[in-house]
């Protein structure tokens, strides 16, 4: 949390989200909990120690101190505190689900009570900070109480196209509806201004299995996830923009996928009835890549072997990373995103020019500003958050 301040970053920002709290299937009652054991592949994990556990010291505190034992909450909650503590005007949010941890949000929505049920428990963990005690005295009730200033869903995704184990209903498209306004209802109740936001899909096929009108009302904003658009998850290829901010028309594939932008996103958000002020469009701090590319069209929407390295995962790497790859940077005019190619390795990742001209559209369009999926993708120097920041002055 400490490097958030130190690279100039967290003067740039108006919201944090810490990515990511869990819901759970606690004997058929779906809740939030704090689990402490590590994630199976099943979507139980959990690591409560890096929440409010961990003791940091002096050199990696945010303020230069260091925890003691026993003070009544630790770990990066209490960062999150003495960040916001640095800068008044920071607002953070606790986010829900993500990519592996989706899996109940479906069944938890399913009934009034199960939504009711969940949104309690919630509210009760992150918002009232009734954390579980723990072994050396410290947490316990209350101890969480001004951490988070609200809540954020990241249901991927309501009607399927999450990870093989997520529940999924033919009633996910209203229930969601239904599960924001149950947010809305109780947080609204512990105390007016308390946030509601959500991430939200980029393909306008999954934006199709949401009520954007029904839910507006309950949510701040939605922060849509334009990116991961095309990856390496095509191990074969084609090489292709992973963020790009127009559709080319001339670019490889078909149905969907083919037409995925932000541009394409946001319309469909528009039209779908969500108000240009209540949307806020994802910007990557990190690439999708191939390996194995051919050098015709410089690399271009060209066949690979296979993903390219990367350092924790196969075809994906940070920008602090790329930024410095070997190979030529080239840019795109059709579709406002640039690659690198080195001749045989090709990287889709935004750099400062192409945010630039991503925060130029959101001022063309009246949309509610920019998030970016993640602030530990960054340089040392905050070099991408800043340019986002100076990009909606």
């Amino acid at each position: 949390m400490k490097n958030i301040d130190t690279s100039g970053t967290a003067a740039t920002l108006t919201h944090i989200n810490y990515a990511f709290g869990n819901v759970y299937n606690a004997g058929g009652t779906y809740k939030c909990d704090m689990v402490t054991r590590a994630e199976s592949g099943s979507g139980d994990g959990g690591d409560a120690y890096a929440d409010y556990g961990k003791s940091f010291d002096a050199a990696t505190s945010v303020d230069g101190v260091a925890d003691v034992w026993n003070q009544p909450i630790k770990g990066n909650f209490n960062q999150l505190k003495k960040l916001k503590a640095r800068y008044p005007g920071l607002k953070t949010l606790i986010s829900l689900g993500g990519w592996t941890w989706s899996r109940y949000f479906s069944a938890a929505a399913s009934t009034d009570a199960s939504r009711r049920a969940l949104v309690s428990s919630c509210i009760d963990l992150y918002i009232k900070g009734n954390l579980p005690a723990t072994p050396d005295a410290s947490a316990g009730p209350g101890s969480a109480a001004g951490v988070f200033d609200g809540i954020d869903i990241d249901w991927e995704y309501p009607g399927g196209g999450g990870l093989a184990y997520n529940t999924v209903s033919a009633a996910d498209r209203q229930n969601f509806t239904l599960l924001l306004q149950e947010f809305r209802r109780q947080l609204d109740a512990v105390r007016p201004g308390l946030l509601l936001t959500i991430a939200a899909p980029g393909g306008p096929d999954k934006i199709a299995n949401q009520d954007p009108a029904g839910y507006r009302a309950a949510v701040d904003w939605v922060n849509i996830m334009t990116y991961d658009f095309r990856g390496a998850w095509d191990a074969g290829g084609p090489t292709n923009f992973h963020s790009n901010l127009y559709t080319d028309p001339n670019g490889p594939g078909s149905g969907p996928a083919k037409t995925y932008s932000v541009d394409t996103a946001v319309n469909a958000f528009l039209n779908a009835g969500m108000p240009a002020s209540k949307i806020v469009i994802g910007v990557p701090f990190y690439g999708r890549g191939w390996t194995g590319v051919p050098g015709g069209n410089n690399g271009l929407y060209q066949s690979a072997s296979g993903p390219a390295r990367g350092t924790y995962e196969a075809g994906i790497e940070d920008y602090k990373v790329l930024k410095n790859a070997p190979g030529t940077v080239f840019r795109s005019a059709t579709t406002g995103q640039m690659w690198k190619y080195d001749g045989t390795t090709f990287w889709s990742y935004d750099d400062e020019q192409v945010i630039a001209a991503k925060m130029a559209y959101i001022k063309s369009k009246g949309l509610g500003g920019a998030m970016a999926w993640s602030l530990d993708g960054d340089d040392a120097q905050g070099t991408l958050a800043k340019a986002v920041a100076n990009g909606l002055k």
